[in-house]
């Protein structure tokens, strides 16, 4: 802050930073919504839009009715097996039926239990030959589910490659949106930021500065930090080369204005005192005294030294005497600070 101005203005140009910190952090919040929504503005892409589409649905369908087969086969294979079970369990009864049964004879051996045996018998090949129709039913029905299963596999893997080769379709159109959705994001941050660049040039000492400084502020963070998530693999060139032609820019501006100052304080140190002291800013001329330096040159001077009056660099004075009480004083003060009479000091505001 410079030392040079009033307590008043200190705190009245702080707050205007604040307020031009404020304004950039709005504008950034506005920029960073911006920014997000505008992948928005194309349409998602997805697998399913690079199908083939005639052998998309026919796969699709495939795959639909072999899953729907399985599911049958599924179902008849639960109620045959337990049909199977129905009749392994009437054959196991019958069976010990009949061993309890021929036991109870071979005791007795009578000859007019043979038909009773005969009866018997032939119920229980009944029993065996039901068990053996209800296995061939489960064994049927385990074959349609084999089948079923193979078809839908065989479905699933036509539509894996029939995905694949629309996978490599998707990337392509991915890399293509994300080229044109970073060339709007682009197109939105690069002219902020010229125009931050002209506004510095040429306005950032203005009667509305804050704002300024505030646009300059959201304008770099939204090209430097909000366009960086964005970026692909490519858009990192675009990032590295502006920063690269800007710091050039800035770099030569910088060399170019500092020869101009030093061809300028050439040439004022050549003019007299009384002129010099024309091209003066007050508060300049008291913010470099404060920190122990010539306010014509720039040099560091001891204005410690009670014998210095005039700068030993360019020879501008320094102190002189009051007009009216004789007390040396800063040569460039308004007032003498002992008895406040006006000095004739020619500075500008």
């Amino acid at each position: 802050m410079n030392k040079g101005l009033r307590l008043t203005e200190k705190w009245m140009q702080r707050g205007l930073w604040l307020v031009a910190l404020v304004f950039a952090g709005f504008l950034i919040g506005l920029g960073g919504k911006i920014v997000d929504n505008l992948w928005q503005v194309e349409a998602p892409i997805t697998v399913e839009q690079f199908i083939d589409p005639v052998e998309g649905p026919r796969v699709k369908a495939a795959a639909a009715n072999a899953d729907a087969q399985r599911k049958a086969a599924t179902d008849r294979l639960e109620q045959a097996e337990q049909q199977h079970k129905v009749a392994q369990s009437n054959t196991r009864t019958a069976q010990q039926s009949f061993e309890s049964w021929l036991s109870t004879r071979r005791a007795t051996a009578r000859a007019d239990q043979d038909p009773e045996l005969i009866e018997r018998t032939r119920a229980l090949d009944a029993l065996r030959a039901s068990e053996r129709t209800a296995l061939a039913a489960v064994q049927a029905q385990q074959q349609v589910l084999l089948d079923a299963a193979q078809a839908s596999e065989r479905a699933a893997a036509a539509w894996r490659r029939l995905e694949s080769t629309a996978w490599q379709s998707v990337q392509r159109a991915d890399r293509a949106k994300e080229l044109r959705v970073f060339l709007y994001r682009l197109a939105l941050t690069l002219p902020l930021l010229l125009a931050a660049g002209w506004l510095f040039a040429r306005q950032r000492r203005s009667q509305y500065w804050p704002f300024v400084w505030g646009f300059i502020f959201f304008a770099l963070f939204a090209f430097f930090v909000e366009l960086v998530p964005y970026l692909p693999s490519y858009g990192g060139y675009v990032r590295y080369v502006v920063g690269v032609v800007l710091t050039v820019l800035v770099g030569r501006t910088a060399i170019v204005s500092l020869q101009r100052y030093l061809e300028r304080q050439k040439a004022a140190e050549a003019l007299p005192d009384v002129q010099r002291r024309e091209t003066l800013r007050y508060d300049s001329a008291m913010a470099r005294l404060a920190k122990g330096v010539c306010p014509g040159c720039e040099r560091p001077v001891d204005l410690k030294d009670g014998k210095l009056d005039f700068c030993p660099h360019c020879g501008i004075g320094l102190f002189d005497r009051c007009a009216h009480c004789a007390t040396r004083k800063s040569a460039f003060a308004r007032f003498c600070y002992a008895c406040g009479t006006p000095a004739n000091v020619s500075l500008t505001d």
